[in-house]
């Protein structure tokens, strides 16, 4: 595997970005061998600046649903763009995209664009907040809502006065969700959660239909507003939003990555009940209102309806995750598979069952090495380009790697995740 042209553009890139880069696509946390840069994209595959090439199980974190430069969708890109794109006001597919979303998402009444997931989940705490005027917003400890100030994971350049109206409860726990209410007494707001828990690191776990209803009630019966959190799971579960199976529909949700298939748009969804606090609150961006993300989010929603685009990433993320837990069981590994399986997180853990951090970075920097696009601490997408012949040679680098893997006692992971992840390290369920 050659690294030498990444390895320059990191040089260069250190000189003139902070860290030479950040955010969640930053490699420093990664294994080495981890390419940060690359310079072409098609389908299911990354091809970096040395000329390797990539089955990419992260899908741009969530984006690529549909297969990198998917030629429909890629098209009303361009040709919305020869026509107009950023402007004076919107282009009229900024109504038909609204429309496309009221038709597809049952809760859904009006819809709001935007850019980022983190405008979508603050334009939603900005009508929680304006709904009845009250302050205090319920949030699951350790979910990821974002990168503003009031939900960025880390602590540094925030105050505690942005955060100071949050009260966090345990996902899937009636009970801690009963007591963040009481602690929120006459100043509820409102109820953020996620489609499934989906923490680095942590096992993913499904919602419990009874933790679900539990936020419904919570909300209808204290007049707040009940949030989920769409923009990493958003029609990777359902072509609805992700809690419809589950008989509970929200009052806002927020959307993202996926719905344009990696072109640059995201929304906020909401109910009548919503309306009026939506109406409210003053959000925009100069380039929240361009047109041609939003004519390829049309396209992409063409296709999630009518295509079997869903059916085909579970069938993929089943036929994969069988497949590392008959290589894992061959090689005497402690695999641990959680969440979806279109979504999976992939980790190990040691023979006492605790999180093993070392196996899981060597694992994850062997399939790298041997073409899988691998991450060893966040979940993974499953996307439609996908074929079982890129399944097969996912599943023929795990082998490689099984049987590869260095000597642990040895091994130097990356000693930034090391220091980072040690306190987070957690027993796995029996």
């Amino acid at each position: 595997m050659k690294t030498e042209r990444n390895a320059d553009l990191l040089k260069r890139a250190a000189k003139v970005v902070p860290n030479g880069m950040y955010g969640h696509q930053s490699t420093a946390m990664l294994p080495g061998v981890t390419p940060q840069f690359f310079a072409r994209a098609k389908g299911t595959y990354l091809w970096d600046y040395d000329g390797n090439r990539f089955i990419d199980l992260m899908s741009a974190y969530g984006p690529n649903l549909f297969g990198y430069g998917h030629a429909e969708i890629d098209a009303e890109y361009v040709r919305q763009l020869g026509e107009i794109d950023g402007a004076t006001g919107p282009s009229g597919v900024f109504v038909e995209l609204a429309e496309r979303f009221v038709d597809q998402v049952t809760h859904a009444d009006w819809a709001m664009f935007c850019k980022n997931g983190t405008d979508a989940t603050t334009m939603a705490l900005m009508a929680c907040r304006a709904h009845r005027g009250r302050r205090k917003v319920l949030i699951a400890s350790g979910a990821y809502h974002g990168a503003a100030p009031w939900c960025t994971p880390l602590p540094y350049g925030v105050t505690d006065e942005e955060r100071a109206h949050f009260i966090y409860y345990q996902y899937n726990d009636v009970e801690s969700l009963e007591a963040a209410l009481a602690k929120a007494g006459d100043d509820f707001a409102g109820v953020f959660a996620t489609p499934h828990k989906h923490e680095i690191i942590s096992d993913q776990e499904a919602p419990d239909p009874a933790y679900a209803k539990a936020v419904r009630d919570i909300c209808d019966g204290h007049d707040g507003l009940m949030v989920v959190d769409d923009v990493r799971a958003g029609f990777r579960i359902n072509r609805d939003c992700s809690w419809h199976h589950l008989g509970v529909e929200p009052d806002l949700s927020s959307w993202g990555k996926a719905i344009a298939n990696g072109h640059p748009i995201s929304c906020l969804l909401g109910s009548d009940r919503a309306r009026e606090a939506a109406g409210k609150i003053f959000v925009t961006g100069s380039f929240w209102f361009a047109a041609a993300a939003m004519a390829a989010s049309v396209k992409t929603l063409e296709l999630i309806r009518q295509s079997d685009y869903l059916e085909r990433t579970i069938a993929m993320g089943d036929r994969l995750r069988n497949g590392l837990d008959q290589v894992a069981a061959s090689a005497g590994l402690p695999i641990s598979q959680t969440g979806p399986a279109q979504m999976p997180l992939i980790m190990f853990n040691t023979d006492k069952g605790a999180r093993d951090l070392a196996l899981t970075y060597a694992f994850s920097e062997g399939m790298i090495t041997n073409g899988v696009h691998f991450h060893p601490y966040h979940n993974m997408f499953i996307n439609a380009a996908m074929t079982d012949q890129d399944i097969d040679q996912i599943l023929e680098a795990a082998e490689t790697t099984s049987k590869t893997l260095p000597d642990l006692s040895t091994y130097q992971m990356n000693p930034m995740a090391k220091a980072a992840f040690q306190a987070r390290l957690e027993p796995a369920p029996a």
